[in-house]
């Protein structure tokens, strides 16, 4: 394993980060999700492997994602683990039922406070390392959604603040409120970013960059689509659901980025989602991407990436197909 510091908060992390949206309950929106015995396998094979930070949320299988996490790390020594979780959805977003109550969501210091608590009891911690907003909140000023997660901080309840999926004016207009008001500043963003989606490139990753924040992409194989040849999608489920979801990662150049990823693993020998890995651990904004898994060998196929050597010939030959596409994963 590889370790990287995380921006600026001196944590040293593995360079793949355990996503664990697929730990928990199926649901009528997602029947790929693993039960606790299927989630514990593939945790502690990471664990194994040296996989060292760990990615949830409070709307992953209503909580159960984190319950799940929490409960298999009580079996190791927790200063050895960097674990993230987020708020802002409502616990059931993924599952596909109404919301609790009106303040289940959103970015409010009650919101805050109260789902922050919740995933520590979930997670049976008392402190979570890093602590993410899952998205932008419209409807609250960031001021106050900044302060209620300093307050959090100077609690113990978290070490770190981090980000999600934004625009880049918002994250640094948030920056910027920190700094103004002596406040704590989000020092990640988790946003999307793979070979088929690099709409991140235009802004946020230069002023990541330009404040030492951390980058750790979510869907960092295009929800399976860089994984498989283009016509082979619709075979698992994954694909299906992508099929209806995630059309951006087909649209422009996408066809043709998959097939240049299948041409450069048949001559490398290795399989599409490590070149498709590989090519993301050698973007120089880019500390550990987010690796969601619901089998064993893949976990190690991801490992095994970080090994794979990709030439700026290679790079140029995936990158070159690409084409600019709308904004999406922000909403």
């Amino acid at each position: 394993m590889e370790y990287t510091t995380l921006g600026s908060t001196g944590m040293e992390v593995s360079r793949i980060c355990l996503g664990c949206m697929s730990f928990g309950v199926q649901n009528d929106m997602h029947d790929w999700i693993l039960d606790e015995d299927d989630s514990r396998e593939i945790i502690e094979r990471a664990i194994d492997l040296g996989i060292n930070f760990f990615d949830t949320a409070n709307a992953y299988s209503m909580g159960e994602s984190e319950r799940i996490l929490g409960t298999v790390l009580d079996d190791y020594d927790r200063d050895e683990q960097v674990v993230a979780t987020k708020g802002y959805f409502p616990t059931n977003f993924f599952s596909g039922e109404d919301e609790p109550h009106p303040n289940a969501s959103g970015l409010s210091r009650k919101a805050i406070e109260q789902e922050l608590q919740n995933s520590l009891d979930r997670l049976g911690m008392e402190t979570v390392d890093l602590y993410q907003i899952h998205r932008w909140d419209y409807n609250t000023p960031i001021e106050q959604t900044l302060r209620a997660l300093d307050d959090a901080v100077r609690r113990g309840q978290t070490r770190y603040i981090g980000a999600s999926s934004m625009y880049a004016y918002q994250f640094a207009e948030a920056l910027y409120t920190s700094d103004r008001l002596g406040l704590e500043r989000f020092v990640t963003m988790q946003d999307h970013y793979n070979l088929t989606y690099r709409e991140e490139e235009r802004e946020m990753h230069s002023l990541c960059e330009k404040e030492d924040i951390g980058v750790i992409p979510w869907s960092p194989l295009a929800q399976g689509y860089l994984t498989r040849p283009h016509e082979e999608m619709t075979a698992t489920t994954r694909g299906e659901e992508l099929t209806e979801r995630h059309q951006e990662y087909r649209a422009g150049g996408g066809p043709k980025v998959n097939e240049r990823v299948e041409e450069l693993a048949e001559e490398k020998g290795v399989k599409m989602a490590q070149i498709s890995l590989a090519w993301l651990l050698h973007q120089d904004a880019v500390d550990a991407p987010i690796v969601g898994t619901t089998s064993v060998e893949h976990l190690e196929d991801a490992v095994e990436a970080l090994d794979i050597d990709l030439s700026d010939s290679d790079l140029e030959y995936l990158e070159e197909p690409y084409e600019p596409l709308p904004v999406a994963g922000h909403e």
